[in-house]
């Protein structure tokens, strides 16, 4: 569900979609600026003309998917996938590739295959459940515009005195911060829906309806709406108002999966090389626990279409309402210019073709969905391990989706012209910086991560964009300007979109439901700040031991006994201040990895956490008394370098939350 941040075509951003492991890389280093104003090799746009498209029809499909995917799984260590692809009302083809069960415990190995086997699906859940929305909407039992709490069996805590909607819920503009314990977890207890999200629920950070900020509580909050106003539970209500009428047989959002279908869902792998994961429990089931097989999901996109009118799902009016951006410049303001978010769909145009589409992570399952409303074609791919490489099923599907469409549906439009340079060059100095996801932690211990997960945006000499590493797809990416507020992909068709308010840049919307927000100062130097402090209170550690050697080697003499309780002291404090941050690296990395750790080792750290800080008496008694005593300059230089590292530390713990009372993460 995760997303990611982010899926092919950087909507990945569902079900903890590798969230634990980009996470967790990011947490080991900074990303650095761009070095110079010299332009790196950039991608040719596009050329105005486009290629005669292939036939769209099976043995062409075939054909192509038979010449570019086993090769494609295998290079990046991926056991199975399956594909669908619908147009003009039938189906042009399901294919199994690889393995759903590789043998690798001896057993007999099982083939993928499009109609048996059920492959998760995490985020590309979300677009069912906004269609169980709709379902109601168009039956006059929700209103989109209408505040949730009319819903709603428990009161929803708000920052703000906004109505919060399901158009918010399902544009990802509620403002909720992220949450991630128990997003994933593993055995076979259960989901109790309500209590997940009446419990300790993210805080809301963002106005309602002005910043996207992708949100798994906001969607599952939606799938609860339609469990209260149905009467019936959200797994029931899917199964008796999509999956049968559409005769969808091997679809489910249990948890876990019926004794019918348990035995045909596929297994999950790190990689194909690895052996089989547990099945993944998730933690809010409408935002990324369906299960569903490439036939069914086939069937899913026909109905989407409108080419089972005797089995429709929604009437056209309704399903043209999804297929259309839901929020307006009213509340986005400039970000309106850039792609935005139909009711449960990102906009993910190419080649000048409608496409909404949706992609979903798991930290095992990858999948993306896309249809082209206009062209009445549809194409899923579900992938069932990661890869060697975080970006592996990332650039894979992304390359799938995009062949796909240049293959079949070739741009028949040329690229948009740029302003001129000089307003383009004036604009990008006015961008360049350091920016943080909106979909980051406020709120919580993890709020800590900003430092290590910014996006260093520089301005070229010819005014265009540069991105190191782009936000939606991890490499590097140039942008020019093609509208007042709106920068595109040079030879792509992503778009990003800047919004300032007199004159000062106030975040920039990307992938639709993604937002980067300028890093604050006295937030920035944070992070310099605690590792010279670290590197001072290890230091001066080293040198107790280090200091008693040299002396014994040369037989000087002992410190004088005065002073000694409190250097003691302070040495405790710069202890437990070195080992609370070594354990809450453990920690977070435990968080990335999507396991839960124990509330009681978080306490524990919290504990040497303030004890270090403690440590900051001690350290001003013992240079009190250095001064007394005229002990030399060395000392009290030293004891002030350790005051000052102790005083640092304990303003980062206050500042990023790691000693607050509430340890939800």
């Amino acid at each position: 569900m995760h997303a990611s941040a982010t899926a092919p075509r950087r909507k990945t951003s569902g079900i903890a979609a590798r969230i634990g492991a980009a996470f967790g890389a990011a947490a080991l280093i900074a990303t650095t600026a761009a070095c110079g104003q010299t332009d790196p090799d950039l991608p040719e746009p596009p050329a105005g003309d486009s290629a005669a498209p292939e036939a769209l029809t099976k043995a062409n499909v075939d054909a192509w998917l038979d010449g570019t995917l086993p090769e494609q799984l295998e290079r990046n260590g991926i056991a199975g996938a399956v594909v669908a692809v619908v147009n003009d009302g039938a189906v042009v083809t399901t294919r199994g590739f690889g393995y759903a069960d590789t043998g690798d415990d001896g057993s007999e190995p099982v083939e993928a295959d499009p109609e048996e086997t059920l492959f998760r699906v995490a985020s590309v859940s979300k677009v069912f459940t906004a269609t169980a929305v709709m379902q109601l909407v168009e039956q006059g039992e929700l209103d989109l515009d209408a505040d949730v709490s009319r819903y709603l069996d428990f009161e929803l805590e708000r920052e703000y005195d906004d109505d919060i909607t399901l158009r918010h819920l399902l544009t990802h503009t509620a403002g909720f911060e992220e949450r991630l314990r128990g997003l994933i977890a593993y055995g076979d207890e259960p989901v109790d829906l309500r209590e997940v999200l009446a419990t300790d629920p993210p805080e809301q950070v963002y106005r309602p309806g002005t910043t996207p900020s992708y949100s798994n509580y906001g969607n599952a909050l939606a799938g609860y709406i339609v469990q209260r106003v149905s009467g019936e539970p959200f797994e029931a209500y899917m199964e008796h108002h999509l999956f049968e009428p559409l005769g969808m047989d091997a679809s489910s959002f249990r948890q876990p999966l019926p004794s019918d279908l348990s035995d045909r869902v596929s297994n999950g792998y790190l990689d194909g090389s690895g052996p089989a994961q547990e099945f993944e429990m998730v933690g809010t089931p409408p935002a990324g626990a369906l299960s569903i097989s490439a036939n069914d999901m086939a069937r899913f996109m026909l109905a989407q279409l409108g080419s089972l009118p005797e089995q429709s799902l929604l009437a056209d009016e309704t399903r043209e309402q999804m297929f259309t951006p839901a929020l307006t410049e009213e509340s986005l303001g400039g970000f309106a210019e850039s792609e935005r978010m139909t009711l449960g769909w990102f906009q993910e145009d190419r080649g000048g073709h409608r496409i909404v589409g949706h992609g979903g992570d798991s930290n095992f399952f990858h999948s993306h969905l896309q249809l082209y409303p206009d062209d009445g074609t549809g194409v899923f791919i579900a992938l069932n391990s990661s890869g060697g490489e975080d970006a592996d099923t990332l650039g894979l599907r992304a390359d799938l989706m995009d062949g796909f469409t240049d293959r079949y549906l070739p741009a028949d439009e040329a690229p948009t012209a740029t302003v001129d340079e000089a307003t383009m060059r004036a604009n990008a100095e006015r961008i360049a910086g350091t920016y943080v996801s909106s979909r980051g932690f406020h709120s919580t211990f993890l709020s800590a991560l900003d430092l290590f997960m910014t996006t260093e945006i520089t301005a070229l000499d010819d005014g265009r964009l540069y991105f190191e590493a782009d936000p939606g797809t991890g490499k590097p990416g140039v942008y020019e300007q093609t509208g007042e507020s709106t920068w595109r992909e040079v030879g792509g068709d992503r778009t990003i979109a800047v919004r300032t308010d007199g004159g000062e840049v106030t975040g920039i919307v990307h992938d639709a439901a993604f937002t980067l927000l300028p890093l604050e100062t006295d937030r920035a130097i944070g992070l310099p700040i605690l590792i010279g402090a670290t590197a001072v209170l290890l230091l001066g550690l080293l040198a107790w031991p280090a200091g008693a050697i040299y002396r014994k080697l040369r037989g000087r003499p002992a410190p004088e006994r005065d002073g000694r309780p409190m250097r003691i002291l302070v040495r405790v404090g710069a202890a437990c201040t070195v080992l609370a941050l070594a354990g809450w690296v453990t920690i977070v990395l435990t968080v990335m990895g999507l396991t839960d750790p124990p509330a009681a080792a978080i306490r524990a750290v919290q504990a040497l956490q303030l004890i270090g800080a403690l440590g900051m008496v001690p350290a001003i008694a013992k240079l009190v008394g250095e001064i007394r005593r005229k002990s030399g300059w060395k000392p009290v230089a030293g004891t002030v370098l350790t005051l000052l590292a102790l005083s640092a530390v304990g303003n980062f713990a206050v500042q990023f939350q790691l000693l607050s009372p509430n340890i939800s993460y």
